[in-house]
Order: structure tokens, then sequence, then C-alpha cells
């Protein structure tokens, strides 16, 4: 019953609603301005009959954006855990303007062909840690987002201090972990390892674009398995997909110390594709310690490079000349963050329904 999803406001580092620009819906379930929030549900299952959504989506027939699954808005010390998730409206868990978050042990599953339905998107967030899950979705698995454009710019709030770990993805159109498109608020700490996709699009992979402005910076990604990829290393410096003719044509985007080491692949089409922006090129890039294995049919020419600097060592396809080969271990920070010596809290609840 659409009359039960009420509408919100938009988000301010957006400025308009993501399917349609007037207005968007509320999520299944929503919080703002809260303290100590645990979802929890000893592996029990919420349904989001998406299927409703997705044909008016298909039909352009939204007039406001689609409600998500669960949104947490301004909120900190929130868990959320032991769940499957399934046929969300679009994005499934949507943590934005909040701090000291935790999302472990949760399964997501929607159909592959299913419109931008996203895993986790933790969005102008601090302090956050995901780790122990599993997404199969018809978008990004995971989606690290910090506004949009100017809107994005003026809000100024980024997602840091972020953790991702022992996570598996399946997606064959998407990232298994995406840094951006909508990043205007900045991107920086970011930390992934022992992650596993199987027939998925791309491995960790950074969209920006001229308007975007902020940065991607200090991400460092190590002990990634994947197998069935179009792509292990995607970065796109071109995305474009504005809110509205008015972001700035000189917000250039900063992306600058992107680490990946310690990485294996399998039937791959394509090993690199990097595109930075022309005289703002992406720096500080750092492969290492990666064996790529190629499809029956790869592409022909498996690293693409442009406007990108950086160095590479034990990299197999040989890398493009952008990243010469330097005897050298791509670094992963030693130092805890914050969020990892917090305690997940459980709770349960007995009885009939």
């Amino acid at each position: 019953d659409e009359s039960e999803w009420p509408p919100v406001a938009l988000l301010p580092s957006y400025g308009r609603g993501r399917d349609a620009p007037s207005g968007r819906l509320s999520s299944l379930i929503f919080g703002t301005n809260l303290t100590d929030v645990v979802i929890t549900g000893n592996n029990g299952t919420i349904d989001g009959q998406g299927s409703y959504w997705w044909k008016l989506f298909r039909d352009n027939k939204m007039t406001v954006t689609r409600p998500y699954m669960i949104e947490i808005m301004y909120s900190k010390h929130v868990q959320i855990s032991n769940l499957t998730l399934v046929n969300s409206p679009s994005w499934n868990v949507h943590p934005i303007y909040s701090s000291d978050i935790i999302i472990q042990h949760l399964t997501v599953f929607a159909p592959v062909d299913s419109p931008n339905t996203d895993g986790i998107d933790p969005d102008s967030c601090t302090n956050t840690r995901i780790e122990d899950s599993f997404v199969v979705s018809g978008d990004d698995c995971i989606a690290v987002k910090s506004g949009w454009d100017e809107y994005g710019i003026k809000f100024n709030m980024p997602t840091k201090q972020l953790v991702i770990r022992r996570f598996a993805c399946i997606s064959p159109s998407s990232a298994t972990i995406a840094l951006g498109s909508e990043m205007s608020g900045g991107i920086e700490d970011v930390r992934v390892e022992d992650v596993t996709a199987i027939n998925t699009e791309s491995g960790v992979r950074i969209k920006t674009g001229v308007g975007r402005g902020a940065y991607v910076k200090d991400v460092y990604v190590r002990n990634m398995t994947l197998n069935t990829m179009k792509y292990v290393f995607w970065m796109t410096g071109d995305y474009g997909s504005h809110p509205d003719a008015e972001f700035d044509q000189n917000a250039f985007p900063v992306i600058k110390g992107i680490n990946y080491r310690d990485i294996v692949a399998d039937n791959v089409t394509q090993s690199a594709q990097l595109d930075g922006i022309g005289k703002h090129p992406f720096t500080d890039i750092c492969i290492s310690n990666v064996n790529i294995k190629l499809a029956a049919k790869p592409k022909g020419v498996q690293w693409n490079c442009s406007d990108v600097q950086g160095v590479a060592n034990r990299v197999s396809p040989e890398p493009c000349n952008l990243l010469p080969r330097k005897e050298i271990d791509c670094p992963f920070p030693k130092d805890r963050l914050p969020i990892e010596d917090i305690q997940l809290k459980t709770c349960s609840i007995s009885g009939n329904f």
C-alpha cells in the first residue's frame, strides 16, 4: 500500500531525489537523531516486496524516490546485525550523517537485474565497520558515498574511518565496493581486507567526475579473491550523472593514495581500466602482489590507463607504463580505528506474533 510510505525531506547533501527530483519516501525502517540503535533478528528475514517499486521505476512512473529498506540519519552508536534482507525497493541499508556504526552478519538478496538495489551504502558517516556479510544485488554490493556535486560540496561531510572485512559479493553488472560516484563531501581512510567476489563486474571501483569536487584518498585494500570478473581494477574520472546543470565545472576531485595488495583473480576479461581526469590525474596509486588469470576470450589490451600516476610490483599481467615497476609492498595501516574495538550488542525477542 503506497500510502503507508510517507514522504520525508530531501537529503541536503543530494539536493533532490535519486529517482525523481521532487521528493522521496520514508524507508521501511527509518530513524533520525537517535543514539544507541540496535536492529537485529537472529537471522530473521525482512522482505521489502521490491518488485512493485521496480516495475514503477522501469515504467518511468516514479514521481518521487523509492523507499530504502533501512535508513538511519543523524545518529550515533548504530548496530545492524544478524538479518537477511530480500527484495528492497532500492538501496538496502543507508546510514547517513551518522557515526560509530557496526554492520555485521548481514545477508542481502535481490535479483541481479533489479534496479539500484545497492547492498550497504555508508554515506557521510564516520567510524563505520562492515564485516562478515554477503550481498547479491542488482547494483554495487557496497557503495561508499558523501553527497552529490554542489550539494555535497556545500554540506561538506565526508565518509571516513571505514573498515570493510570478511565480505562477499555477487553482482554481475556492478562493483564489489564502489567509492562514489556521489563523493562530494570526500572519502578518506578506507580499509578493506579479506573480500571475495564471484561473477561481479569489478573489485574496488572509484567513480567520480568533473563537478564532484572533494577527494578520495588514503584507501587501503588487501587480500581479495575474485572469480569471473569484467575488471579487477577500475577507476572512472568521467562518470557524469549530475543532479542538475548547476554543478561547478571547475570542481575537480582529488584522487590519491590508493593502495591495492595481495589479490588473486581468475577468469578475468580485462585486468584494469584506469581513467583519471585530464590535467587532474589520479596520483599515488600503488598495486603489489597481484596475480590475474584471464578468461578464455580476454580483451586485447589488458591495462588501459590514462591520466593516472603510481607504481606496481609483482603484478601479472604486466601493468601499463603509467604504473612503472618499483620494489615495494603497498602499505596497509597497522593502527586500529576506534570502531574496531567496539563490541557488538545483541538482544532477543521471543513469543508468538
